[in-house]
């Protein structure tokens, strides 16, 4: 039974990325291609995708802690396939605007921020704790090859049938997701005598992250890398149309290193990080990750290219490796009633400084070039290993399950 819900979860969460995947393509080449955007639009659309987890992380955890899962994800996955959807419509209707992209970036964000809390919060109860780092990995090597073979099929789909066709592919992806969701079980819903308020439980969440010795560290380190990740959605498509004359194709086969950074991480952490240490590996991770990003927006030419790929895949790799490690942590060392609102909070700091970085990279572009704003967040992902070298991880080799939590001022 546990392991026929976690296929079909499993099932429903690859068909949804694939999507997403092939409409990370499109969507960005949509707004480029069609609507003539500007860098400071992009930003403005790349923000405007990760907006919520500013807005609402903190209280999904509570949320998600409060109703139904199954019924919650199926009903996210339909919102998303509607404004999915309504972007090929209003183009045909000769009615779409780059508001119209940003207000669909700002639906689906939404929805994803309160999925991905839920999706998160669902896997302890289908998987045994013993499995957990196995099945993170699966995920993350699942997601990996989406990212791979979704790109490359985005671009050749967008080559083919234009950009704003190709969206219809994710919103199809949802549905699909939907229908397989609705077979999983039901969580009961334990309804406790007392319920404190919610602004009262999003403490207790936010307490714990900011006093646990590894926790804290791992989702401010998160948050350095996430604010570059931004600068990179917003310009990457934006720089190899603009400024490096790259085809739809070519724009997909290139944002496909990242799927394969993803894919060889997440297919070596487990066995990289039980050769050094959990703690080790996140340094070194930390450190690699900074040489991957610096290398992405160099060279000319078909070099240009072959250093786009190669940084992407080095930073992407070295990506999976931080996230595949301290998200298993998060779920074992968290107790479990507090587990959704460690979550949410780690999602809340960590994924809102994705908007940020996005907005910063859209206004700096403009005069500054994408080139030169790409050398710039990827000298700031030094501040990656900065942040774990200062803490006690770098005296360890393995991270413990029973660390002790710390004053909540020391982390702040």
């Amino acid at each position: 039974m546990r392991l026929t819900a976690f296929w079909r979860w499993w099932g429903a969460g690859t068909t949804s990325h694939l999507g997403s995947a092939i409409g990370g393509v499109a969507l960005p080449l949509t707004a480029l291609t069609v609507l003539d955007a500007s860098a400071l639009e992009m930003g403005l659309i790349t923000a405007a995708g990760y907006l919520a987890y500013l807005l609402i992380s903190l209280p999904a955890g509570v949320i998600v802690q409060r109703v139904p899962l199954r019924g919650t994800q199926v009903a996210l996955d339909l919102i998303r396939a509607l404004a999915i959807a309504s972007v090929p419509l209003a183009w045909w209707f000769d009615a779409l605007t780059v508001a119209q992209l940003i207000v669909v970036a700002l639906v689906v964000s939404f929805a994803n921020v309160l999925f991905d809390v839920a999706n998160q919060t669902f896997l302890p109860e289908i998987v045994p704790a013993a499995q957990l780092q196995a099945r993170n990995s699966l995920n993350s090597g699942t997601y990996a090859a989406t990212q791979l073979g979704g790109p490359s099929l985005g671009g050749l789909a967008v080559q083919l049938l234009g950009a704003v066709p190709t969206l219809f592919v994710d919103a199809v992806s949802y549905l699909i997701s939907a229908v397989l969701l609705r077979t999983l079980p039901a969580r009961r819903l334990l309804r406790p005598a007392e319920r404190p308020p919610m602004v009262t439980m999003i403490r207790e969440g936010w307490r714990f992250v900011l006093r646990h010795p590894i926790i804290g560290p791992s989702m401010w380190d998160a948050t350095a890398t996430n604010f570059v990740c931004g600068g990179m959605l917003a310009l990457f498509p934006y720089y190899l149309i603009r400024e490096l004359h790259a085809s739809p194709l070519m724009v997909g086969l290139l944002l496909a290193a990242d799927g394969l950074g993803t894919l060889v991480g997440a297919a070596l952490t487990t066995r990289f990080t039980d050769r050094v240490g959990t703690a080790r590996g996140l340094v070194i991770a930390a450190v690699v990750g900074v040489a991957g990003a610096l290398v992405i927006p160099l060279g000319s030419g078909t070099g240009a290219y072959l250093a786009f790929a190669i940084g992407n895949l080095v930073f992407a790799g070295s990506s999976v490796v931080l996230s595949v490690t301290t998200r298993t942590y998060r779920m074992l060392a968290s107790p479990p009633d507090l587990l959704s609102r460690v979550i949410a909070t780690v999602k809340f700091v960590s994924w809102g400084a994705i908007p940020l970085g996005s907005l910063l990279a859209g206004l700096l572009a403009g005069p500054l070039g994408a080139r030169t704003t790409l050398l710039i967040f990827g000298a700031l992902t030094v501040l990656s290993p900065i942040i774990y070298l200062s803490t006690p991880i770098r005296r360890l080799r393995d991270l413990p399950l029973d660390a002790p939590a710390e004053p909540a001022k020391a982390r702040v």
